[in-house]
């Protein structure tokens, strides 16, 4: 069959998306993908690895590209951590406590926040790095849910490389220059960082945080204004991920970013919608134009990129062979008899 390419494809990042990468990150520069040349070349040799198996699957990193065919460019990107904490590399979020005060003698009652740095050796599944470029976040295609939703259709066809729990860290709202209130707050107090010094390095290394930030709880009372404003709070640019992540099982685990008070969000892996909805079968018949649901369809290859996915029409049958449109199959240069992974879209 002839290999057609559609407009948009999502497929397994390459050492050739050094550049695009790099462009996406200037859009946002987080701490999965910060604006660095050498982190995100360390990131795309790590990436290679992990796809191949030649890392341990605790210390694998899988990115995803959303390609634009027509323009030649990224439209987005997404990353899986597939574990967050180890030896050496902890984990390291906030706990949001609560604590109440009363004295009779003044009758005087208090309900106190409270701050507390929690660490994990053994922590969830990331889900993180998710950058759409400015000119596409209002394309029709809703590409930002395609690139997003890849990262299940992923973990739910290599289910036992991953942990039973899954996390999403949301931005909260920041300063037009990118700085954080929480952070001038705590964390600049406390490391003598600026903000943007201490993102790029914990992209690396998250010792100094462990090493120099207060063990004993922090009353949020005695935060400024700004800081309490933005703790566990949703950006503006993030409110779309946080419909997403609620709609399809995630919660907020009541944990913050230590750097920025960007709020956690929590499921357990196999009750995740998009999880349990992605089904594994044979491609078994092509769908004339205009029949079946939309869904995200995928397979696996042998080499770079290593997986490959495209917005289709598709029906899984009784039988579970999955019959899609003839312009998805030729994209993904699939053939009847080839196995196909397939995850509804809204």
């Amino acid at each position: 069959m002839t290999f057609a390419p559609a407009r948009y494809e999502i497929r397994g990042a390459v050492p050739g998306d050094l550049e695009p990468l790099l462009t996406l990150a200037r859009e946002l520069n987080t701490v999965n993908l910060p604006n660095d040349r050498p982190h995100i070349e360390r990131l795309l040799a790590h990436t290679t690895k992990s796809f191949t198996g030649e890392t341990a699957a605790k210390l694998r990193k899988y990115v995803f590209v959303l390609w634009d065919h027509e323009a030649g460019r990224a439209a987005g990107t997404s990353m899986i951590v597939a574990q967050l904490g180890r030896r050496g590399a902890p984990y390291i979020y906030f706990d949001v406590q609560s604590e109440e005060k009363y004295a009779s003698t003044v009758d005087k009652h208090f309900h106190h926040e409270l701050l507390r740095i929690g660490f994990s050796y053994d922590g969830p599944t990331e889900l993180g790095g998710l950058v759409v470029a400015k000119e596409y976040r209002k394309a029709p295609e809703r590409l930002g849910l395609l690139i997003s939703y890849v990262r299940f259709a992923f973990i739910a066809t290599r289910r036992a490389l991953f942990k039973d729990e899954l996390l999403a860290e949301l931005l909260p709202p920041l300063e037009p220059d990118g700085t954080s209130h929480l952070w001038e707050a705590i964390g600049r107090r406390f490391t003598d960082m600026s903000y943007a010094e201490a993102d790029l390095l914990s992209s690396e290394n998250k010792d100094f945080i462990r090493d120099l930030f207060p063990r004993d709880a922090i009353y949020v009372t005695l935060l400024s204004h700004e800081a309490r404003s933005v703790l566990g709070q949703v950006g503006a640019q993030t409110k779309g991920v946080e419909k997403m992540l609620r709609r399809v099982g995630f919660r907020y685990a009541d944990r913050v970013d230590p750097f920025d008070g960007g709020p956690h969000f929590t499921a357990q892996t196999d009750e995740v919608t998009l999880i349990r909805a992605t089904h594994t079968g044979v491609l078994g018949a092509l769908l004339e134009d205009g029949l079946g649901g939309r869904c995200l369809l995928a397979c696996d290859l042998e080499g770079p990129p290593f997986f490959r996915a495209v917005e289709a029409r598709a029906t899984v049958i009784p039988d579970g062979t999955v019959h899609a449109n003839a312009a998805a199959v030729s994209a993904l240069g699939l053939t009847l008899g080839d196995k196909v992974h397939c995850l509804p879209l809204p």
